[in-house]
């Protein structure tokens, strides 16, 4: 046994099977982060109760079973309920998820198995997706045109409908972000150059003359582009569709206000397969509603996915200059310890610090200098001073610089000074040397630096809720008005949507699958991105492996 613990042989076992938990314990996470999320998209069978309540009540709760818990019977009759006859130790209640907001209190009740009289699940049974107010669930009666019943099988009437005032709802968002939201960009940019001219003292009257008559035009056009975007909106407010809901009672529901249709007790494995990547592509693409807790998060992967890309491309020459210079031209002090342990010390310190940092000098210092020298037309509103993505990307470059640097040393540490010598002996300078030898066969070292970076700034959230991150940003960060890339903007961002979904909802079992999904979806987009860079490294390794012979 002593001979066997002087071979080492048990330190390999310990490592091994603890790398192996570890393993066991990330996949065992995500399993269930992404079973969690995913089944939230999948096409649950709604059912019709008939409820026959304590006090004598008797009426019909229509809608999906969300969760169920077994209660302790001693816990109901403490909270006043007598069930009497009941003899089971446990009773089990089911949170049903009812939808229809503006007709009943809550979107979820609880239902005690005592309480069931019956519970069926009919086919016709029908869940509406709305833009606002939630879903509506009950059955479909007839489709209207304007006053009058439309003729046909109904729900082929639904659909097509439905998808009608879809196209109509493209058209109108297309208007309002092209040619509406043009207009309205070229009507502030004339304001910002009257006030610029005010400023400067050359209002003369030509100059205003010139503004106004611009103006003129672009506000003539815009009331032709309003009065489109009107007509499109009555034709999709057209239709309506007679909906009898839980209480017996028929509703009409304007299907300008309907996004979607679905059946799903009619519906087979394959249907239901279809309809969860249906439900998984719009989450995906979508904008988000009703304070987040619906539509999609297409708003904050595209803000989490630029934000990134453009804190990559900061902080990456920064990383590799400043390795560069402490490892080849620094000389070997106590000047260049120092440095090296405040750069490995910055590692160490709260993200939160560096939000702090970034909001004191890069918004109100660097961001309110700028307003003043180049914007102050647009004053007291900032431009640059305050937070954007811009700002947001240089905080965290700064919080991930450490990172590059020391994984961009470790790389150029491991180049044999032979290379160097020899690149020099045939008549190179330094810097070619540097930039043709060097550098390539460091370059493995230098994307694994931007790995870790990536990892790290994908997921933080404190530092950019004071810096850029918002709840809800109208307009993308890219546009089609000049100069197109606006790192001046508010984005959103999936670790603050996470946030924003599970701790500020008003609603929380109706985000709590949402907080589930958007997670799941932060860990894809971490991952996507950081495959991206692990096949760029192993590119570059492949490339320059003649160097390292």
């Amino acid at each position: 046994m002593t001979k066997w613990f002087k071979s080492g042989a048990p330190w390999i076992w310990m490592t091994g099977g603890a790398v192996s938990l570890s393993l066991v314990a990330v996949l065992g996470l995500l399993l269930l982060i992404g079973w969690r999320g995913l089944t939230f998209f999948w096409p649950h069978s709604i059912y019709e109760w008939d409820i026959s309540s304590t006090e004598g009540d008797r009426y019909t709760v229509i809608g999906e079973i969300h969760d169920r818990e077994a209660v302790p019977l001693a816990q109901l009759r403490g909270s006043g309920l007598a069930l009497e006859g009941v003899t089971s130790d446990t009773l089990t209640r089911y949170l049903v998820k009812t939808g229809n907001r503006e007709f009943v209190q809550l979107d979820f009740r609880w239902l005690l198995e005592t309480d069931i009289v019956s519970r069926e699940q009919p086919a016709d049974l029908a869940v509406l997706e709305r833009s606002n107010h939630g879903n509506f669930y009950g059955y479909v009666e007839r489709v209207l045109e304007g006053d009058k019943a439309v003729g046909g099988e109904v729900r082929e009437q639904l659909r097509s409908r439905i998808d009608r005032v879809g196209e109509l709802n493209s058209q109108m968002k297309a208007l309002q972000r092209g040619e509406i939201g043009t207009i309205n960009f070229e009507l502030e940019k004339l304001r910002l150059k009257q006030r610029r001219l005010e400023l400067d003292g050359e209002a003369t009257d030509e100059a205003l003359a010139e503004i106004r008559a611009e103006e003129q035009q672009l506000r003539a056009d815009y009331q032709v582009l309003e009065k489109q975007l009107f007509a499109l909106r009555e034709e999709a407010r057209r239709d309506n569709v007679v909906v009898r809901d839980m209480r017996g009672q028929e509703v009409i529901l304007s299907l300008g206000n309907v996004l979607d249709v679905a059946w799903p007790n009619d519906m087979g494995p394959v249907a239901k397969m279809l309809h969860w990547f249906k439900e998984i592509g719009k989450f995906v693409s979508g904008e988000p509603r009703e304070a987040n807790t619906e539509g999609g998060v297409f708003p904050a992967i595209f803000g989490t996915v630029f934000m990134v890309i453009l804190m990559a491309i900061i902080v990456t020459p920064l990383g590799v200059v400043a390795a560069i210079y402490l490892h080849e031209y620094a000389g070997k002090n106590n000047l260049t310890k120092i440095i090296r342990i405040a750069v490995i010390n910055l590692a160490g310190v709260p993200s939160i610090v560096y939000g702090v940092f970034g909001l004191g000098f890069f918004v109100y210092m660097v961001g309110g200098s700028l307003d003043q020298l180049f914007y102050p037309e647009s004053l007291p509103t900032p431009t640059f001073g305050s937070p954007g993505v811009l700002w947001s990307a240089l905080t965290l470059a700064i919080l991930t610089l450490p990172v590059v640097i020391v994984s961009t040393e470790e790389g150029l540490s491991r180049i044999p000074g032979s290379v160097r010598q020899g690149s020099l002996a045939l008549g190179a300078t330094k810097a070619e040397t540097l930039w043709r030898i060097v550098i390539p066969m460091a370059s493995p070292a230098i994307m694994t630096g931007l790995i870790l970076a990536i990892a790290r700034a994908a997921g933080e959230v404190a530092p950019l809720m004071l810096v850029g991150v918002v709840k809800l940003a109208p307009n993308l960060p890219v546009d089609g008005n000049f100069p197109y890339l606006h790192v001046e903007r508010k984005f959103m961002h999936l670790g603050f949507h996470i946030y924003d979904v599970g701790f500020q909802s008003p609603n929380v079992e109706a985000a709590r699958p949402l907080v589930y999904a958007t997670s799941f979806l932060l860990v894809t987009v971490i991952v996507g991105l950081n495959l991206t860079a692990i096949g760029i490294r192993n590119h570059l390794r492949e490339k320059f492996r003649s160097l390292d012979q």
